[in-house]
């Protein structure tokens, strides 16, 4: 009883946060009338954070006025890092800092006081304050989601100053927490924008079909700025439609129209023009539509079984060893998974930025999209589910309209325990009241070894609509039995996702291909072939992302030789240059692509 009470509180608070879900984010902030702030950033590197008391006060930009005037600080325009960008990369003497570094941007503004203004970051990692012209605007805590500030009664006539303290001090009580398999890049890494609105505009909207239905088309229209009802439009052209509607007394109109889109799918990644009109604002995007869905062990897009042809990738450019920013470089890493042979890309271990997803859109690649929650996480905390589900809410908020999206996944190798299940159980109830319309996921690592028998028997499965298991059988763990001859069982009738498998090679490096210790290439090769020689007979597996596109930056990979602080599972080298692996991943989507 005191359980189901218990639940009954966090749906309630659930259905409280839905209503305070579209006042967030100002949506698509590059269709607004925007003005970049990227570049040459000044910045002072404060290690020991001293610039945020009282005694040096950084962000205040003091400057001396007289003779006895001196200040144990200055924002110099010699010392500059890119924006966006990591720190890691810019400058060799930053590639291990972890602590705080204050950047500084001025701009010229010509005010129109019929006007509002947001300033719009699209990340930076992880903890941030944020000071216009000498005054705090807010703090942001999350390295992967975007943010934004009201700055109209801020922002001046002419020159303005923005300072922004960054760190990215890892903390057991933060998401990712203390320990991570990948780089720790700070900086401002992603767009940084001024946006400007009218007095009462389009906030954010979700228009997607409705769930199993593939000629209705629903969702809402947030507006705000305004108290009294409002007239709306809708418009898609191709599709002959015009839908107006009239916003309730909080800004908000439900919509529902019927069309028969042509659906969107990896082979034709239709894309319709939609146009929202009201008085004083008008957003144009582009959507496409799709429904997605499962049925017992079948994942079915438009209603027909898909098989995804995945891999992970992070947000990394390997030949540049920094993160990746541009619409130029999530254009290299899908043209590679293309090239591979993928329908389907896992997303890791965080929210990509904006480019990623909306290419991802028009070149017809499925996405699964998290939030770092990975290993070592504090689910006893009580802030982690709070924080967890703000940083949900900020991914689906930015990203609900990108039809190439058809799985939230909640967490990544978390292990089993009745706090575990609890939190991630409630997250998982979150995500569904925010989106309903599509799957949901997590990748688990903790199955039931026996001889050649491997059992899916892990409870969190009872939350999710589709499985997904990380294995490395033949790299950390020994083949029990031959790949052949493995068997797995499934206590869920659910789809399953093989979610990461591989092993490590340097490239150009060769030898045995049965001894792991020789970072071949053969080995790795090997690896792969015996994988899939498992998977071939997983009857309820319907996709599969090898562990991972690129090799990739990782501080506790400290083999002298091998890794020296990379991760080495790349199918790809550091140089983009194609392993062994490459191959046999390549020929077998091509394979599955034939039948």
């Amino acid at each position: 009883m005191i359980r189901k009470i218990l639940f009954l509180v966090l749906l309630a608070v659930f259905f409280i946060r839905i209503q305070i879900f579209s006042q967030q984010l100002l949506s698509n902030i590059e269709g607004r009338n925007i003005t970049s702030l990227n570049g040459k950033w000044e910045i002072i590197i404060d290690p020991f954070n001293a610039g945020a008391g009282n005694w040096k006060s950084i962000w205040k930009d003091q400057q001396p006025t007289g003779k006895n005037d001196f200040y144990e600080y200055k924002f110099d325009k010699t010392i500059t890092l890119n924006v966006p960008g990591d720190w890691n990369s810019q400058k060799p003497e930053l590639l291990y800092y972890e602590g705080t570094i204050w950047y500084k941007k001025t701009f010229e503004h010509k005010k129109n006081g019929t006007k509002k203004y947001f300033l719009c970051f699209g990340g930076a990692n992880y903890n941030v304050d944020v000071y216009l012209n000498n005054e705090k605007i807010g703090s942001h805590e999350g390295g992967f989601t975007a943010f934004q500030f009201e700055v109209t009664e801020k922002i001046k006539e002419g020159e303005n100053s923005i300072i922004v303290r960054v760190n990215n001090q890892r903390r057991e009580d933060q998401i990712p927490a203390l320990n991570f398999d990948w780089w720790n890049y700070g900086g401002i890494t992603r767009d940084v924008y001024l946006a400007e609105t009218s007095s009462y505009y389009i906030k954010d909207y979700f228009i997607q079909l409705k769930k199993d239905n593939t000629s209705q088309i629903e969702g809402w229209i947030q507006l705000a700025g305004t108290s009294s009802p409002k007239k709306i439009s809708i418009k898609i052209p191709e599709l002959k439609t015009n839908y107006d509607a009239e916003t309730d007394a909080d800004g908000k109109a439900i919509i529902s129209i019927h069309a028969k889109p042509i659906l969107w799918s990896p082979e034709n990644p239709k894309l319709y023009d939609v146009i929202i009109n009201t008085e004083t604002d008008s957003i144009h995007e582009q959507i496409g539509f799709r429904t997605i869905a499962v049925n017992g062990a079948d994942i079915l897009l438009n209603g027909k079984p898909i098989f995804l042809r995945g891999i992970n990738i992070h947000e990394e450019i390997p030949q540049r060893a920094g993160r990746s920013y541009s619409e130029a470089d999530v254009q290299m890493l899908l043209g590679w998974a293309k090239e591979l042979g993928c329908n389907f890309v896992r997303l890791t271990h965080y929210p990509h930025n904006e480019h990623m997803i909306r290419l991802a859109d028009k070149m017809g690649i499925l996405l699964w999209e998290e939030i770092p929650l990975w290993q070592g996480i504090q689910f006893s905390n009580p802030i982690i589910l709070n924080k967890a589900n703000t940083l949900l809410d900020e991914m689906i908020e930015r990203d609900k309209n990108r039809c190439a999206i058809i799985l939230w996944s909640l967490s990544n190798e978390t292990s089993s325990s009745e706090s575990r299940n609890r939190v991630l159980s409630a997250m998982a109830a979150h995500v569904r009241a925010l989106d309903p319309t599509r799957l949901i996921t997590s990748a688990i690592n903790h199955v039931k070894y026996e001889k050649n028998q491997v059992t899916i028997d892990d409870s969190l499965c009872n939350v999710l609509d589709v499985m997904a298991v990380n294995q490395y059988l033949g790299w950390y763990i020994a083949w029990p039995a031959k790949p052949e001859n493995m068997e797995w069982k499934s206590l869920f009738n659910k789809p399953l996702i093989m979610s990461e498998f591989g092993g490590e090679a340097l490239y150009g490096n060769h030898g045995s291909s049965d001894t792991a210790s020789s970072w071949s290439e053969e080995f790795q090769e090997q690896v792969y072939k015996d994988q899939l020689a498992m998977l071939k007979k997983i009857s309820f597996l319907r996709g599969m992302t090898p562990w991972i596109l690129a090799d990739f930056r990782s501080p506790g990979r400290l083999h002298p030789i091998y890794q020296q602080g990379w991760n080495r599972k790349g199918l790809l080298s550091d140089k983009g240059l194609k392993k062994k692996a490459w191959f046999v991943v390549h020929d077998y989507y091509k394979e599955l692509q034939s039948k």
